[in-house]
């Protein structure tokens, strides 16, 4: 998916909504796990329910992985799910892959080749030589850490360099040698909405990725006060917030629920912002 598809998506959904798809074995309900593919069946049920409302999917590989093989064979089948049944919406791998050289190039090719997602998070700590194997695929989009929602993210994002800029800004300023807005985006967490100002100035026509909506305390009228730009411009993320917001067997007409409401103070923002 290129830019202007996901931005005419935006505008025509009336949402700029990402649901994270994080299915912890002993979070979900409990009658899915006497079916086949319990970590599967979750995430399908609440594709089908969010879906009107969603532009993105966010599967976080980590919550497939800690089943092992068949963890994973569940992670592929729900993009695929995805793929095949709701082929305009942008399919982001949560990751958050950093290495170099071939390992580096296997990462890229195993979510983008094999998995045939749209975009993967990438820690771009170890510098361009670990980002580059990510880049050489058209069509396929970069997600670089910069500025994380968690409480760690002072431990380094904020130290000064020699020239006096914050380490999470000198990632956003090196990167954009390495590819432009039409393929790259950052993260960047809602419960920073202060330094949103200071992220526009560095990217201002970088998509951002945005956690930490809600069940982190991230406000959403904030972020878009600061992060908004003419072509909408952000994928705000939710999670918890939707999928779990109920743990029975409704949990899906709940998130659909959650999923609307969220669409719907967007869909004031965009008219309001005069984006739609």
């Amino acid at each position: 998916m290129n830019y202007a598809q996901l931005v005419a998506q935006i505008k025509q959904k009336k949402s700029f909504l990402c649901v994270g798809l994080d299915p912890d074995i002993n979070k979900i309900p409990s009658h899915l796990l006497s079916s086949q593919d319990p970590l599967y069946e979750f995430s399908r049920e609440i594709i089908d329910a969010t879906a009107p409302y969603a532009v993105a999917y966010k599967p976080n590989s980590a919550f497939y992985e800690a089943q092992g093989w068949k963890g994973m064979l569940s992670f592929e089948k729900t993009v695929e799910y995805i793929r095949r049944n709701y082929p305009d919406i942008f399919i982001i791998a949560d990751a958050k892959r950093g290495d170099i050289g071939n390992t580096s190039a296997m990462y890229a090719r195993t979510f983008f080749q094999t998995m045939d997602c749209d975009a993967v998070t990438v820690a771009p700590y170890m510098g361009k030589d670990s980002v580059s194997p990510f880049l050489d695929f058209d069509g396929k989009w970069v997600i670089l850490l910069a500025l994380t929602s968690n409480a760690g993210a002072a431990d380094f994002q904020f130290t000064e360099s020699t020239d006096g800029s914050l380490l999470y800004e000198k990632v956003i300023k090196t990167s954009q040698e390495w590819a432009s807005h039409e393929n790259m985006m950052y993260v960047t967490g809602a419960t920073k909405a202060e330094y949103f100002t200071r992220i526009r100035e560095l990217a201002p026509r970088h998509f951002l990725l945005v956690p930490g909506v809600g069940a982190q305390g991230g406000s959403l009228e904030d972020v878009c006060r600061y992060g908004l730009t003419e072509d909408c411009g952000l994928l705000i993320n939710s999670s918890r917030g939707i999928i779990y917001a109920s743990h029975g067997e409704d949990y899906a007409s709940v998130a659909k629920e959650e999923a609307h409401k969220i669409q719907s103070v967007m869909e004031n923002i965009l008219t309001t912002s005069h984006i739609i």
